[in-house]
């Protein structure tokens, strides 16, 4: 059996995990690659493989840099089934076509004000192309073996919980050759709404995320951190607007909210969430509530907490009124959407506070800004960033690196190779570090497009 790193080598971002068996070729994760353009023009490349030789392809969970190529795949001839929780299946029916709604929002914006370089700017693929994925989808249950393939190249494969986000899987592959266990992202044991991962095999590699493999989350209250960025904000009569992924994150940002306001220590300010996928992603969550930390009741308050913005008029309004209030709005880097125009309107204000929750990929507009940025770029041109800028790490949804290796040594047996992969260089080799340390026999950063071979209990 072996393993080809097709993405999330050496970055945190295009998850895409080759196994072959034989003839048999499937794919875990398909996701875009963000932030860096070099990075990024790696979407608009032909697929390393024949995607018409892929058999299936196993998904572990919703977010985009593990989904989002999806459509784009399936464009260039792959037919195989996608296999996925059934929360997945749900978060995606989602976030697929609002990402190719967006790509053909941003490629006719480009088109209108001229501001591409290729002219006529296209998108990766569109709506209709991200809707007739989802028929492809196979929903499958925790913990039951399921087969790709027939006789010596059969793959044989089971979803764990990870945590993370609602949906999110490890998952194990097996093959008569050797098996092997993709960790996914990995959510975080003090996470108030997932429940922890929970998975513990008998391997012979693992390939484990490392998104906060060189950190350790802060002891903080994320409430207490909250509360006083929109209470200084409030006093000076300006804005808090909260750049969020749609889909676990707004989720998560709503129930701080929820609390703050149920001990009264929320100013009056509106709430709005402003993000239609997010909308129907708390949907999901409510009717996902038996997989979470809360009851059905809970996740209703929580996802009834704001003000939810549909029309583009209606978001426009919202820039054009300066009163203090609060804006959740996707997308969580500030890489695309409505987010976009609302700091168009609020990064020249002083009396405004920016406040990212949680990591932000290199080379995304929420890392430059994050890092200090005097200026910009947003829809071709350039805009100060006067206002107050905080990021909230306490809210990430990853494990960080002693949580990873807690994870690691859970497992029943001790693997002869672990592959330390989705995350930035530095991240990934201080996590090596640490796994070397511990006397695992072989820790592996491994290089865009290399290859391994897994056997039985053998490196």
């Amino acid at each position: 059996m072996k393993i080809q790193f097709l993405g999330a080598a050496e970055t945190v971002t295009g998850s895409r995990y080759l196994i072959t068996q034989g003839e048999n070729r499937v794919l875990v994760d398909c996701g875009l690659f963000q932030g860096y353009k070099s990075l990024r023009l790696r979407n608009w490349e032909p697929f390393p493989v024949d995607p018409r030789s892929i058999s299936a392809l196993l998904l572990t969970h919703a977010h985009l840099d593990h989904s989002g190529y999806i459509p784009r795949l399936q464009r260039e001839g792959f037919t195989g089934p996608i296999y996925s929780s059934p929360a997945t299946r749900d978060l995606c029916e989602i976030l697929l076509p609002d990402s190719g709604y967006l790509q053909e929002e941003e490629a006719r914006y480009a088109n209108k004000h001229r501001y591409a370089k290729h002219a006529p700017a296209l998108p990766l693929y569109t709506e209709e192309e991200a809707e007739k994925a989802l028929q492809s989808f196979v929903e499958v249950p925790w913990k039951t073996w399921q087969t790709v393939g027939k006789g010596d190249d059969e793959l044989r494969f089971r979803l764990h919980p990870a945590g993370h986000l609602f949906g999110a899987a490890s998952i194990e592959v097996h093959s008569s050759k050797g098996r092997i266990l993709f960790s996914g992202d990995l959510g975080r044991k003090a996470d108030p709404l997932n429940r922890m991962p929970a998975c513990s095999v008998s391997v012979d590699a693992i390939v484990v995320e490392s998104t906060y493999g060189d950190r350790r989350h802060l002891e903080v209250d994320p409430k207490m951190e909250l509360r006083e960025i929109i209470e200084r904000t409030f006093a000076r009569g300006g804005t808090v607007l909260i750049p969020s992924f749609a889909v676990g994150r707004a989720q998560l940002i709503l129930h701080y909210l929820h609390e703050l306001k149920l001990a009264g220590h929320l100013p009056a300010m509106p709430i709005f969430l402003n993000s239609p996928m997010a909308t129907k992603a708390s949907a999901v969550f409510s009717r996902n509530a038996g997989e979470s930390k809360m009851s059905t009741e809970q996740a209703r308050e929580i996802c009834e907490m704001a003000h939810s913005i549909s029309s583009v008029e209606e978001s426009q309004r919202l820039d054009a009124d300066r009163t203090p209030k609060i804006i959740i709005a996707a997308s969580g880097m500030a890489t695309g959407g409505r987010v976009l125009h609302h700091l168009k309107t609020l990064l020249p204000d002083p009396k405004n506070t920016i406040v990212f929750a949680g990591f932000q990929a290199g080379g995304t507009r929420g890392d430059a800004i994050v890092r200090g940025a005097k200026e910009v770029k947003i829809h071709g041109a350039y805009w100060p960033v006067l206002a107050e800028v905080a990021q909230l790490d306490s809210v990430s949804g990853h494990a960080d690196g002693d949580e990873i290796i807690s994870w690691i040594r859970q497992q029943a047996s001790k693997p002869s190779r672990i592959f330390v992969t989705h995350g930035e260089p530095r991240a990934a080799d201080e996590l090596r570090r640490r796994l070397a340390e511990l006397c695992y026999p072989e820790v592996i950063v491994p290089s865009h497009a290399s290859e391994f071979e897994i056997r039985k209990g053998s490196t």
